[in-house]
Parts: structure tokens; C-alpha cells; sequence
């Protein structure tokens, strides 16, 4: 892998995963039924590491675990999914970042991850609605999850039903947690294979930089 270069990504992040709505585990909570399944899409909006641009590429997380994973009891079974647009220093960058190798957020959040099932290269969409209105991701013939804005019947028109100062926050501390309900979460990769539509959804942006910060 990469030597560690001064790196930063700045994008957007979102899973879908089992608990119902809404996660527990934004909230530094056990998942409900003591289990969490999700599909964790990152994109990234603008990014480098050192003189390699990381523009526009996505990465996908797949994972399971049981118990309450901010509170030390478990960590995650997890495979990952690296955009196959990137080229081979972008591969690599990413790969370094993600693994936790280049400090910053991601380094923490590798520590959370203790069977790493594998890492593939694949064809990744991701779509993010400007008004956070929806999103999606789709990893053909491994994952796809898409949700809606959770709303309901005393909420203005347009608004979004947020979080601020999230306890459990996935993408690192400061971000602003916005809520969905999944529409679907189908998963069969890395000998993982489940379908959970209908359940929690949140997006959050992400500003990470390292190897300096963490």
C-alpha cells in the first residue's frame, strides 16, 4: 500500500441497516434485537491523498454485528467495495485511508472492524438527492439500498427530520444526522445475504483529514 500522504475527503455517507426507525446505534445504543445488518455507502464529493484526486469515487461497506459496537461489547464482521472507476494510486489511496492506515476518522472506525470478509472492485452508483429528499446505492449482483426522507403528518413541508451532536455518529463527531426509512436493503455478498426494506436509514456528510487528526 501507499506511503501516508497529507490526505482529506470531504462527501457524503448513508447506510441502511435492520434496526427500525431509528437506529439505535447513532444513538451510541445496542441495535434493536441486539443485532445490526447494513450496507454503508460513502461518496466522495472532493478528495486527495497527497497528489492523487479522489473526486467523485465511491466506497461501500457491508457488515453485521451483534451487541453495542460504541460501547466496546462487539466488533463488526465487514466487507468492503471499492469503486472499479478508480485507477490503481486511487485503489491504493483508498485502500490506505479506509484501512485505517493514513489516521484521521477512518483509522477509529477500522478498529471497530474485526473479521474483514474481503474487499472486491466494482461498478458503484451512488445518488444523493440535493434536498436529502432520498438517496440510493447499487452494487449490481451485491447490494442495493435506497430510502425516502422520514416524514410524517406534523412535519412541515420539505423539512427534514434531523439530528444534531449525534452520540454514535458513523462518519466521526459534528456532523448533522439526517433520517429516512429504507425502501430497500438487499444484500448477497461476502457471505452475507439478507433483505430488510422498510427499516432505518440516515445520511450524514463527512470532513476527514490525516494523517495529523484523528
Amino acid at each position: 500500500m501507499s506511503e501516508v500522504q497529507p490526505w482529506r475527503l470531504t462527501g457524503e455517507w448513508f447506510d441502511v441497516c435492520r434496526c427500525r426507525v431509528p437506529c439505535g446505534c447513532t444513538f451510541a445504543q445496542a441495535p434493536d434485537e441486539g443485532e445490526c445488518n447494513g450496507i454503508l455507502a460513502w461518496h466522495v464529493t472532493n478528495g486527495n491523498f497527497g497528489d492523487v484526486r479522489l473526486d467523485g469515487l465511491s466506497v461501500v461497506g457491508i457488515g453485521s454485528f451483534t451487541g453495542n459496537i460504541w460501547a466496546g461489547e462487539t466488533k463488526s464482521a465487514m466487507g468492503m467495495i471499492i469503486d472499479e472507476r478508480a485507477d490503481d494510486r486511487q485503489r491504493d489511496a483508498l485502500l490506505t485511508i479506509f484501512g485505517g492506515r493514513a489516521g484521521g476518522w477512518p483509522a477509529g472506525f477500522a478498529e471497530l472492524v474485526g473479521d474483514m470478509r474481503g474487499i472486491e472492485f466494482a461498478p458503484i452508483t451512488v445518488e444523493i438527492a440535493a434536498d436529502l429528499a432520498r438517496w440510493r446505492v447499487d452494487v449490481p449482483g451485491m447490494a442495493k439500498g435506497s430510502a425516502e426522507a422520514l416524514t410524517g403528518p406534523t412535519s412541515p413541508p420539505g423539512a427534514r427530520v434531523q439530528l444534531h451532536n449525534a452520540p454514535g455518529a458513523e462518519v466521526g463527531p459534528g456532523q448533522i444526522a439526517t433520517w429516512g426509512v429504507a425502501a430497500e436493503d438487499e444484500v448477497e455478498a461476502f457471505g452475507f445475504k439478507w433483505s430488510w426494506p422498510g427499516r432505518s436509514s440516515k445520511h450524514f456528510s463527512f470532513d476527514w483529514s490525516g494523517p495529523d487528526e484523528h
